[in-house]
């Protein structure tokens, strides 16, 4: 428990060494746009639903959400990017002050702002619609404005750093904002800044600049490593931070070769020969025809067979060994080798709902999990996570607490339909401590309990408060303290000691110790604080904490709850919560019990076992184990 404790206020001191860090956010900016609408019926022409426009949410995109996360995270953030003289450019304007982002835009009066526009109903996605072509480039005096920016941002946040120098993150996600010149500029320039992050959707036009950290998705990872293995102009590991020159674009196959089965071969279109590709990297030669049919492009198109074992895109099968073998499992084999394509010290690849794996110098792999949630949850959950971990790296974190941060940053923002941004706030809560600094643990000490309470206080906190054994942790239970926490800013919950179970239970509880029953409520996202306490009665607890509200489980009345008199005279209201029919302690352990009783045997018989009769009831009954 300590320990634990103790984790979490490391990472937040991390959390807190980065805030005010200056960060320079290049790359293409976009706007999200969310429509948020109802269907009851569908239309006469067509078997489609109309639709009736209820709300209308835009948020910054792309590289201006990972601008705005990182402000929101505490950095100091700073945008420099092409967007358009438009309406939509003015509300990404909009989004970018609200955040507290520095806007160094340029504006660009004959070339779009990129729009996402999202219809939902009933929180579901129905359709995406995207303005914005990656061949509306940028102008010669575009280019050279940017790079104007470029040079002037820099310079402006190392002064308000106080000559220290500034982070780089590098958005490039195909759309037209870093065209060759501007690449060139950053690769020259890569000394001006400490930390580089590059996120790419072709990672093969970043040669040479040596990033601190890409972060590419599990396809854009597999797109690299096709390219790399059919030889087109892979890129050997830069020598310490060196510019690489005006060249910076691996070869792209002449032909894009075609999606298909899982047994696509590098570097061919169909019908062609070219390599194949094993979890560790051996080329097994030059193999035989490939699939028939006309080629499609298939650049940003990656796929999981169906059987699990091979992943296929750009032309290439990479083919795992062994059976089960997962996305995870063939990203940690190719770690290194993804690190000697990028010249990055850190390969951090993004598995969507599957979290992620990250390597470094080490060569040893990290695994972070993340909890799956609908597809509408998760927009710009990875510029979350590019944020924090840039952030902590910036801030000299060690590779496993800036890849834990980052995984956090992600996951916690993935709770509702929107555009993802973390806030501070929320990261140093998920960690047990406020905005001020302060560490709250979930798991807490009696003699903490006023100190805490009082920093609660001081922030406008109002405080619930409930107790009770939580010996067989079970549905009821979680419903019950889901709506208690529902009644206010954050829920206490005193749990009896196992001595004071004993006397009010009897001698054979309580089930589970209580380092295991506290273990289980912390976890719930819905508890904030949990006491352990030794006495019969929470009253000292209650003096201690003077909840804004005090609840009770049971079909009682709050005049009957013991505690309500103290609660009153403290200044608390009581509430008592129905508890869920058939989900008590009580009924778990006797269907426990009565499982755990072994039936009778019925006497020798000739008959089929299938239909077997017992001597009791007379009732036909399967034979086999009890359950």
């Amino acid at each position: 428990m300590a320990g634990a404790a103790a984790e979490q206020r490391r990472l937040a001191t991390v959390v807190e060494s980065w805030l005010g860090r200056p960060v320079l956010v290049v790359g293409d900016a976009m706007l999200d746009e969310w429509r948020f609408a109802e269907s009851d019926r569908l239309c006469r022409e067509a078997p489609a639903p109309v639709l009736t426009l209820r709300r209308r949410i835009s948020a910054a995109g792309g590289a201006a959400n990972t601008a705005v996360n990182i402000a929101t995270l505490g950095g100091r953030a700073l945008l420099v990017a092409p967007v358009g003289a438009d309406v939509a450019g003015d509300e990404l304007h909009d989004c970018l002050d609200r955040a507290g982002v520095w806007d160094r835009t340029v504006s660009q009066p004959h070339r779009p702002t990129p729009v996402k526009r999202r219809m939902l109903a009933g929180n579901q996605i129905l359709l995406r619609e995207d303005s914005g072509d990656p061949e509306d480039a940028l102008d010669d005096d575009g280019v050279r404005d940017l790079l104007t920016a470029l040079d002037c941002a820099t310079e402006e946040l190392k002064a308000a750093a106080g000559g220290a120098t500034p982070t780089l993150v590098v958005c490039d996600y195909g759309l037209g904002a870093l065209p060759a010149p501007v690449r060139a500029w950053l690769v020259a320039n890569r000394e001006r800044y400490t930390t580089v992050a590059l996120d790419a959707h072709d990672l093969a036009d970043w040669r040479g600049l040596a990033p601190t950290v890409v972060t590419p998705s599990f396809a854009e990872a597999t797109r690299l490593l096709a390219r790399a293995a059919a030889g087109f102009g892979a890129a050997p590991r830069p020598a310490g931070r060196t510019a690489a020159g005006p060249d910076l674009h691996l070869d792209h196959p002449p032909v894009d070769p075609a999606d298909g089965p899982s047994e696509l071969i590098v570097g061919a279109a169909p019908g062609g020969a070219g390599v194949r590709l094993s979890a560790t990297g051996d080329r097994s030669g030059v193999v035989g025809t490939g699939p028939t049919g006309e080629p499609t492009p298939g650049e940003d198109r990656v796929a999981m067979t169906g059987d699990g074992l091979s992943v296929t895109g750009t032309g290439v099968t990479l083919n795992t060994a062994g059976d089960g073998v997962d996305r995870a499992v063939l990203a940690e084999s190719r770690l290194e080798e993804l690190r000697e394509h990028t010249g990055a010290d850190v390969v951090a690849v993004t598995l969507d709902t599957e979290g992620a794996v990250v390597g470094g110098a080490d060569g040893e792999p990290r695994r972070s999990h993340s909890t799956p949630v609908p597809a509408s949850h998760a927009v710009g959950a990875g510029d979350a996570y590019l944020a924090a971990m840039t952030l902590a790296l910036a801030a000299d974190a060690p590779l496993p607490t800036a890849a834990q941060l980052a995984q956090l940053a992600a996951t916690i923002t993935v709770s509702d339909t929107g555009t993802c941004v973390c806030r501070r706030e929320d990261l140093l809560a998920a960690l047990g401590t406020t905005s001020d600094g302060t560490a709250h643990p979930t798991l807490v000490d009696p003699a903490e309990l006023a100190a805490i309470v009082g920093d609660h206080r001081r922030a406008g906190r109002s405080i619930v408060f409930t107790n009770g054994c939580f010996d067989v942790l079970h549905p009821g239970h979680v419903r019950y303290l889901e709506q208690a926490r529902a009644l206010g800013d954050l829920l206490v919950v005193a749990v009896n000691s196992d001595g004071s179970v004993r006397r009010l239970k009897g001698p054979d509880r309580p089930v589970n110790p209580v380092e295991d029953r506290i273990a289980l409520l912390a976890a719930l996202s819905c508890v904030d604080h949990v006491v352990v306490f030794e006495e019969d009665s929470p009253a000292a607890l209650i003096e201690t904490v003077r909840p804004d509200v005090y609840v009770k489980g049971g079909d009682y009345p709050p005049e009957m709850v013991p505690e309500a008199p103290l609660v009153r005279r403290l200044g608390g209201q009581v509430r008592t919560l129905g508890y869920v029919p058939d989900r008590s302690t009580s009924a778990i352990i006797e269907r426990i019990r009565a499982h755990a009783t072994p039936s009778p045997q019925p006497p020798q018989s000739t008959r089929s076992p299938q239909s077997t009769r017992s001597p009791q009831s007379g009732a036909p009954q399967r034979m086999g184990r009890s359950a």
